[in-house]
């Protein structure tokens, strides 16, 4: 399969490392960014490269040549005049006849890409973006979607913006040929001088309603600022880059809601009620920082009660992960359990009045984040303010630990019991 490469662009947040090479040539411990990228699609057989090169284009292909010494094959265009982070597609329209992967220049990533096109052939989807959250939601362009995963929304900087899921394009995509020839009905290279992925590709086709995204908590993360280069370097060193990739297993740290992430109130419907408890945001970058995700599993019996609806709900969960992404924390996903066994209240749906393995203390919403995200059940924790958490994270089969702030034993569970979620991560991550 051919991956075309976006490697034109100047940087101009990152000259302050390197002013004298183009942005993907950055180098990351004796390495350009470039090289990276290269070695994660080698590895996986995406041998057939094209890259996109502008501003000191020379430089990349001095380095890589025709990428024999890398076991790819390199090709180049030459954009003699800035084209637009798309631009350069319209050149390439007749070699790419297959589904092909466009991705830019200046990310290091490392993730599973069988998974991600199985995914996109999956949904038959036109393009299907790579979408993650990260911790600068509040400085990207946020990815709105149904519970298909079909995008239905792209909310710029720039755009008004209330709750929303920190969702984020990765810079990462498939395409399927036939977007081709949707853009030159459209005419979209011939009345612009320069083509934004984003604004005049991407967002515009949306209407189509074949345009997925591929949620995934692996490695991918931008050079844009200086402390986001600093970042990257740290996590190569550490291995956090390659131990993302969906192929390993994963650890996780399931956190419950309610009492665990904010204050408890009784049955929580109103939105204005949702307040994140002291030490959260601390609690969740640090897990953010380490080598587990961080996944919430939570009751929302309100949905069988008829006290919220699942828009509702999903708002509420937006809120959570807004404040959050404000101070640079983010969730890797939310799973929640909408089930209540008993029935006979006024108002009740009694299409979710059942018997489930979803509701804690069953195990199923984390059996089925360890099967979506290939977790280590046995070397993953279950923090939850209550002894169904607790009794959830035995059956399941991990670590479990409890919040009492005034430390009591509950049914005799001494085995883990801390103050607050931060007390409870600072002991699991030293």
């Amino acid at each position: 399969m051919k991956t075309v490469i976006m490697a034109g662009g100047k940087g101009t947040r990152i000259t302050s490392v390197n002013s004298e090479v183009p942005k993907p040539m950055l180098q990351i411990l004796n390495n350009p960014i470039l090289e990276y990228q290269i070695e994660c699609l080698r590895e996986q057989d995406y041998k057939d490269i094209t890259i996109v090169i502008g501003y000191l284009g020379d430089v990349i292909k001095s380095y890589f040549g025709n990428g024999e010494r890398f076991g790819v094959d390199i090709k180049y265009i030459i954009e003699d005049e800035p084209l637009g982070t798309a631009g350069s597609l319209f050149f390439l329209k007749d070699e790419l006849i297959d589904d092909f992967v466009l991705l830019n220049g200046d990310i290091i990533f490392d993730i599973d890409m069988k998974r991600f096109y199985e995914f996109h052939k999956e949904k038959r989807s036109l393009i299907t973006l790579f979408t993650h959250p990260n911790d600068h939601p509040f400085d990207s362009g946020i990815i709105v979607t149904n519970d298909d995963n079909q995008v239905i929304d792209w909310l710029h900087k720039e755009d008004k913006r209330n709750w929303y899921q920190n969702r984020v394009n990765a810079g990462i995509h498939f395409l399927s040929p036939g977007v081709f020839e949707i853009l030159f009905k459209r005419d979209i290279f011939l009345n612009k001088e320069k083509v934004d992925l984003d604004r005049d590709i991407l967002k515009p086709l949306i209407e189509t309603a074949r345009i997925y995204a591929y949620d995934s908590p692996e490695y991918v993360k931008d050079m844009g600022t200086p402390e986001r280069y600093s970042s990257v370097v740290n996590d190569i060193n550490s291995g956090k880059v390659r131990d993302r990739n969906l192929s390993k297993k994963q650890k996780a740290i399931f956190i419950d809601r309610d009492g665990t992430i904010n204050k408890k109130v009784s049955f929580l419907k109103n939105i204005d009620d949702f307040e994140l408890l002291d030490g959260v945001i601390d609690a969740i970058k640090k897990i953010n920082e380490s080598n587990y995700l961080a996944i919430v599993v939570t009751n929302q019996p309100v949905i069988a009660r008829g006290d919220l609806t699942l828009e509702e709900l999903k708002e509420i969960h937006n809120k959570m992960e807004t404040m959050l992404g404000e101070q640079g924390a983010y969730l890797d996903d939310i799973l929640f359990c909408p089930h209540h066994p008993d029935k006979g209240f006024l108002g009740e749906r009694l299409e979710y009045k059942i018997k489930c393995d979803c509701r804690k203390p069953n195990p199923g919403l984390i059996l089925k984040a360890c099967e979506k995200y290939n977790i280590d059940v046995s070397k993953s924790w279950m923090i939850g303010d209550s002894i169904m958490d607790v009794e959830a994270g035995k059956n399941a089969g991990c670590n479990k630990a409890l919040i009492d702030k005034n430390k009591v034993m509950i049914n005799d569970f001494k085995e883990s019991i801390f103050s607050s979620l931060l007390e409870c991560v600072n002991e699991i991550l030293n």
